[in-house]
């Protein structure tokens, strides 16, 4: 792989410490999400962060492949939704992509989350490892 850009982040102590990225834009506190036993609150979680970069990723990707389509798809919004839960092993991680594209027919939106899936590269590194659906809202 030609290296194009890489991200540099830390995170102390754990899910109940500190996240934050070296040139400083980053800095979040973290907080055990209730549903996980803890107390919740002002702060964010892996989850949430993964979410996030998965959303967006996929929403380059997305916009990646309608422009190699040449098709003109208007505003999009890419939602994820990341479950943690326990599996056999310990715990697993399911994401749910949601695309909103409400200029294009529910057809081309999830033939076009279809083809994103296929090069976005957190999908690439998710792919057989976590369970990963598609919709379109």
């Amino acid at each position: 792989m030609q290296v194009l850009y890489t991200a540099n982040a830390s995170a102390s102590a754990g899910r109940s410490g500190r996240v934050s990225s070296d040139d400083g834009i980053v800095d979040f506190a973290l907080v055990v999400p209730q549903g996980m036993g803890g107390p919740g609150g002002a702060g964010t979680n892996p989850e949430q962060l993964f979410a996030c970069g998965y959303s967006a990723c996929f929403g380059g990707a997305l916009k990646l492949v309608a422009g190699m389509q040449k098709v003109v798809t208007g505003p999009v919004t890419i939602s994820a939704a990341v479950s943690i839960g326990k599996d056999a092993t310990g715990y697993g991680l399911a994401v749910k992509l949601t695309g909103h594209m409400p200029e294009l027919s529910a057809e081309q939106a999830m033939a076009l989350m279809q083809a994103a899936h296929q090069v976005c590269p957190y999908s690439k590194a998710t792919r057989g490892n976590i369970e990963v659906e598609l919709a379109v809202a």
